[in-house]
């Protein structure tokens, strides 16, 4: 859970100089406030709880409110001592965006603050590996390996880098359900080379432990490997000028595929509505106010047209 701290910058200055701030906004982001509030605007009567950690801070009290005003239920958040974490991002109107982010209190975020007890859970999504230190550093296998035990559906996405840390997530694998991930992440998971073919890093993944699906997305395409096979989907051809900001895009696609994956959907029906969530997100520049509910969102979409992939 992180404010994105937005600064909207004339220039990127060189070292020494001095650039002007035009504009300041405040907005909650991270996998928690993003998913989860895309779920409920989407599908209010689906019921969902934010798990995470944040400071007894002003910021954390955005976050909460945020949430709250959402419809997710925050009554799980942990609150420390250490500040909120966020990420300070440097944009020029129109173009560039350069990212400064302080772990804060997610850093400390752990399996000891979960309780499965306190909610009904039928399925847990584990956001953002890669960027949570005890996550990381086992929490993250522990916390999944009592889900499964308890026989909730797992699921996970990742940050991107590329790093050999990767290698630290795919002891994982073996207790997640449903892996929803870009092509970069994929690759460097599956330790294949980023211009690898999809299907084969798919295949791969699942051979890691995946037990059910396998999404894979990048702007022109999605993907899913399940045991009904292979489906790919070409993404929405948008109009010039239609794209307003591509923050929580990724988060936004993560969630339609949660829903779709929630309500028993077929692999093909998982991506058309995931990449119709995400093209909802494009229309507009901070990560939660362009998504709509369902009928919006795919009326939306009917005035686009798919490309035409050949995988």
């Amino acid at each position: 859970m992180l404010a994105d701290k937005i600064y909207e910058i004339e220039n990127y200055p060189k070292s020494g100089e001095l650039a002007k701030i035009l504009n300041i906004s405040l907005a909650a982001g991270g996998c928690v406030p993003n998913v989860a509030t895309d779920i409920k605007t989407v599908c209010p009567e689906i019921p969902v709880y934010a798990f995470g950690r944040a400071g007894r801070d002003g910021d954390g009290k955005f976050i909460e409110d945020c949430l709250s005003r959402a419809g997710v239920d925050t009554s799980n958040i942990v609150y420390c001592n250490q500040p909120t974490s966020f990420t300070a991002v440097m944009s020029i109107r129109g173009g560039q965006r350069t990212f400064f982010t302080y772990a804060g209190a997610s850093a400390d975020f752990c399996a000891d603050d979960v309780n499965l007890d306190t909610c009904d859970i039928g399925m847990l999504h584990l956001g953002y590996f890669l960027l949570l230190d005890k996550i990381d550093g086992g929490d993250g296998l522990k916390l999944l390996k009592r889900a499964r035990k308890r026989g909730i559906k797992t699921s996970v996405d990742l940050v991107s880098e590329n790093s050999p840390r990767y290698a630290a997530v795919r002891p994982c694998l073996k207790y997640v359900d449903n892996l929803i991930i870009n092509e970069f992440e994929a690759a460097y998971l599956a330790g294949a080379d980023p211009s690898a073919p999809l299907y084969g890093v798919a295949e791969k993944l699942k051979e890691l432990g995946v037990s059910e699906r396998v999404i894979i997305h990048r702007p022109d395409v999605s993907v899913c490997l399940s045991e009904r096979g292979f489906t790919s989907l070409g993404s929405y051809e948008l109009p010039a000028g239609f794209i307003k900001g591509t923050t929580g895009a990724g988060d936004a696609f993560c969630a339609g595929a949660l829903i779709g994956i929630y309500g028993n959907a077929d692999d093909k029906s998982i991506l058309e509505f995931a990449s119709a969530a995400a093209v909802s997100s494009l229309s507009a520049a901070d990560a939660v106010s362009g998504m709509r509910r369902r009928d919006e969102v795919e009326k939306l979409c009917k005035n686009f047209k798919r490309r035409n992939i050949c995988l």
